[in-house]
């Protein structure tokens, strides 16, 4: 067992604005675990996936009448038949229990929730093992978590096991997207995501992908949706404030974890070459997990000039994330047209190596070197203070 006490944290302070936390995230990536960290003390868990519990459901006023814990865990609850009425029931007429429900995808994913949870649920979107977590989990090294990536499982693995790779994608497929999306062609639907896999952090082009995987474009839309809404992808789309040199449609797409990346595209043992693109994923994981209400953007223009992550502020102010193995490489041209466009916000830099944070100077533009561990507490500070443009 190895504790993930920002995790908890995070539902807790949902728990102080909603009676229901929805706890969602790929498979494996450890919301059982996580629910159980909550106590045995203090929670009821009831396994959604067991046939028995729907008959001990049915009657959800039955059911937590006889509740003798202030919390109760419904694990994988999209496995029931109802399961809106139960949490509904559970939130208005017992108000002072608090539920926690895991599941694999959002509540976009099926009908069964619609709009019935409104105002009475918060959603935790648990990733991957963070950077910062590593020496929770016994001092992982890095160069291991870029590799196996963040899944407990994979992550605490001696050697990397193609075959673990394999059947998660499998298991995937036959208990998220065929019940959730009914999609049938496992093989159509693997060939796509194993695709998306090799051209992760990469721009995505619908028709590129389609001619590359042999489907048609709405295929393609309908797969990367569904991959999107279970949390196997995230779709950063590109920011803009209506310059005619910015590129405003094409996306990119990242895949959750950085293990499935490099074991689609063959990456054992890492050269140096493959340690950027996969220190990119684990930062905007990282950003995820701490600024879970931000949208993250990326930039680019016509030239090919490019930011890896932008963070909207306000109308006209933006703050830039840059990332970079190794800080002696990066090169500002970038970013200093990126300001030409946006004068006003904070520009940070994020390597693994920076501890503590330092401020460099490249021309007229002042940059924060930091890790990802430190970046909350810069934003945090920078928004608290005045705004600095850079003129």
């Amino acid at each position: 067992m190895y504790p993930r006490p920002f995790w908890i944290q995070r539902v807790e302070q949902a728990w102080q604005e909603a009676p229901i936390t929805w706890l969602c995230g790929v498979r494996r990536s450890g919301k059982t675990t996580l629910a159980n960290d909550l106590g045995a003390d203090r929670i009821l868990y009831v396994n959604c996936d067991l046939p028995a519990v729907e008959d001990a459901v049915r009657d959800p006023q039955v059911f937590y009448r006889s509740v003798d814990k202030p919390v109760v865990v419904f694990d994988e609850i999209h496995q029931l038949r109802d399961p809106a009425r139960l949490l509904k029931i559970g939130a208005d007429v017992f108000p002072k229990l608090r539920i926690l429900a895991t599941g694999s995808s959002t509540l976009a994913a099926s009908r069964k929730f619609r709009d019935t949870l409104a105002g009475r649920k918060r959603l935790v979107h648990l990733v991957p093992v963070l950077f910062d977590e590593l020496p929770d989990f016994g001092g992982a090294p890095l160069e291991r978590r870029l590799l196996h990536g963040g899944l407990p499982p994979a992550l605490l693995a001696d050697a990397k096991k193609a075959a673990f790779y394999r059947e998660w994608l499998d298991s995937f497929f036959a208990r998220d997207i065929q019940r959730l999306f009914g999609f049938r062609d496992v093989n159509r639907f693997s060939a796509f995501f194993e695709y998306v896999l090799r051209q992760s952090g990469g721009q995505f082009e619908m028709v590129k992908a389609a001619t590359a995987v042999g489907i048609t474009r709405p295929t393609v839309e309908s797969h990367l949706r569904a991959l999107e809404i279970t949390h196997a992808v995230t779709v950063v789309r590109p920011f803009h404030g209506g310059g005619q040199h910015e590129i405003v449609k094409m996306p990119k797409v990242y895949a959750f974890d950085t293990g499935f990346v490099s074991w689609a595209r063959g990456w054992e043992p890492l050269r140096p070459d493959d340690h950027g693109p996969l220190w990119e994923h684990l930062v905007l994981e990282h950003l995820q997990a701490r600024f879970p209400d931000q949208p993250i953007r990326h930039w680019r223009d016509k030239s090919g000039n490019e930011v890896d992550f932008i963070l909207t502020r306000g109308r006209d102010e933006v703050d830039a994330v840059e990332c970079k193995w190794n800080a002696s490489a990066f090169d500002g041209a970038a970013l200093q047209v990126l300001r030409s466009y946006y004068p006003k916000g904070r520009n940070y830099l994020l390597t693994p190596s920076a501890s503590p944070a330092y401020t460099v100077r490249d021309g007229k533009l002042e940059i924060r070197v930091c890790a990802p561990s430190r970046l909350h507490h810069q934003l945090a500070a920078s928004h608290n203070a005045v705004p600095k443009a850079i003129r």
